[in-house]
């Protein structure tokens, strides 16, 4: 009987047990949800932007400035936009004046190195070295006009990098060939007395040449002449030197056989790009700002060559441009860096005024791309390339009084040459004179 029992029980245990292994299994609870993760909203910040220009020249920064915005849209833009004559004018009662929200976040300048000397202008170089800028795509010698005591303190936007402009027309009418990429002083002074149109009282109806008389640099670089002896401490005036005379006689020579315009005449007729384009002249020497303007008229036929350089001399160009930088009494500081890197950078700024036809740019990268090389006309782009790839230092210096020395006493004297009053001979004793008292009144050489 007892036997009976257990079994009993038995059965009914092994029973239960595997009805427990063989019912529903258990559902495991739901996941606990995890916190839905909410990005900070980006802090809006204003920059202000200073430039300077014409009313068209606004609009293009303004259209910049839009494409940034759109990629970052917590920035937004406030402009302290003025003419030429007036911007920096307003910039230095800005600066007296102490008013924090009145001073520019970045801004266009020139020369950077004289404000840097003053203490304005934030130095870049530990945000190049931070974030690892690249300054190897900068044309060779730039950014030299942008450095202060060694550091970078502004990114130029463009380099001058100078063509020779000729209208194919007059250039026709008169038999003479295009000029070509090998064309020397000699060629240009062969086609300028074919191109030079005089009436029968003797006044010249059409120029060959308009040039303003501040590229004279272009002239004593490719002759091998240079302003000074030492660009950042000089001690010494060296614009009276056989090769810098060269340069010098060549420009006023052009100017006093009447092939070239004289400077003031020009710009009583509405400056290069107006003489140009009224046939006035036959040809300029330029930087790429004409290039826009020339391919918006419909009736300019017109292409761009290297400038010529003197048999045996060497291919020079102008090395600088003024520069984008940002103001030590800034208080975003972070915010314009970030700016500043995007308006210097290929797909960026750079791009966008380059595609403008406004500049030739800075970067190498965007110079040789299809932002510059692509536009139809003119033609012959590469002019401004090898203009580009030549630049040199020489025509200005880097100290922070060049600004004041070139404006009391080397451009005033030299405008007496384009002006017709002197010549070369009679000029550059006293000029040079004059530069040395400066300096040494200056406490050069440091």
């Amino acid at each position: 009987m007892k036997r009976r029992v257990w079994f009993a029980l038995g059965l009914l245990l092994m029973v239960s047990m595997v009805a427990v292994a063989c019912g529903p299994t258990a559902t495991p609870p739901p996941p606990t949800p995890e916190p839905e993760v909410v990005q900070p909203e980006q802090e809006e910040i204003t920059l202000l932007w200073g430039f300077w220009g014409s009313p068209e020249e606004k609009a293009s920064h303004e259209r910049v400035a839009q494409a940034y915005m759109q990629e970052h849209p917590n920035i937004k833009f406030e402009y302290m936009f003025a003419p030429w004559d007036d911007y920096f004018t307003k910039l230095q009662t800005v600066w007296a004046g102490g008013d924090p929200t009145a001073i520019p976040d970045v801004l266009f300048l020139w020369p950077t190195p004289s404000y840097a000397a003053r203490g304005v202008l934030e130095n870049l170089q530990p945000y190049i070295e931070r974030d690892n800028y690249n300054l190897d795509d900068y044309w060779p010698y730039l950014l030299d006009s942008a450095r202060y005591e060694g550091d970078v303190y502004g990114f130029p936007r463009d380099i001058e990098a100078h063509a020779l402009y000729y209208n194919k027309k007059l250039f026709d009418e008169a038999g003479v060939a295009y000029p070509t990429d090998d064309w020397t002083w000699d060629n240009l002074l062969a086609a300028a007395e074919k191109l030079t149109k005089v009436d029968a009282n003797g006044r010249v109806t059409q120029y060959a040449l308009g040039m303003e008389g501040g590229k004279w640099p272009i002239w004593v670089g490719q002759a091998g002449g240079i302003v000074l002896d030492d660009l950042s401490n000089p001690s010494k005036c060296t614009l009276d030197t056989p090769e810098a005379m060269k340069g010098l006689q060549f420009f006023y020579d052009l100017m006093d056989k009447g092939y070239a315009i004289r400077s003031a005449t020009m710009g009583q007729q509405g400056g290069d790009q107006a003489v140009f384009e009224t046939g006035q002249v036959a040809m300029i020497i330029q930087n790429s700002s004409r290039v826009a303007s020339f391919n918006a008229n419909a009736d300019l036929d017109y292409d761009v060559a290297p400038v010529p350089v003197p048999a045996g001399g060497q291919r020079w160009d102008m090395n600088g441009g003024a520069a984008w930088v940002i103001s030590a009494g800034s208080d975003n500081k972070e915010a314009a860096w970030e700016f500043l890197k995007w308006l210097q950078s290929a797909g960026g700024g750079e791009s966008m005024y380059t595609k403008n036809g406004e500049i030739f740019p800075a970067l190498r990268s965007v110079a040789n791309s299809q932002d510059f090389l692509g536009v139809e006309k003119p033609a012959n782009r590469q002019a401004f390339v090898i203009g580009a790839e030549a630049a040199k230092p020489g025509g200005f210096a880097y100290f922070p009084e060049w600004d004041e020395l070139s404006g009391s006493i080397i451009s005033p004297q030299l405008d007496r040459l384009w002006a017709g009053e002197a010549t070369p001979e009679e000029v550059m004793p006293g000029l040079c004179e004059a530069v040395d008292a400066f300096l040494a009144a200056n406490g050069y050489p440091k």
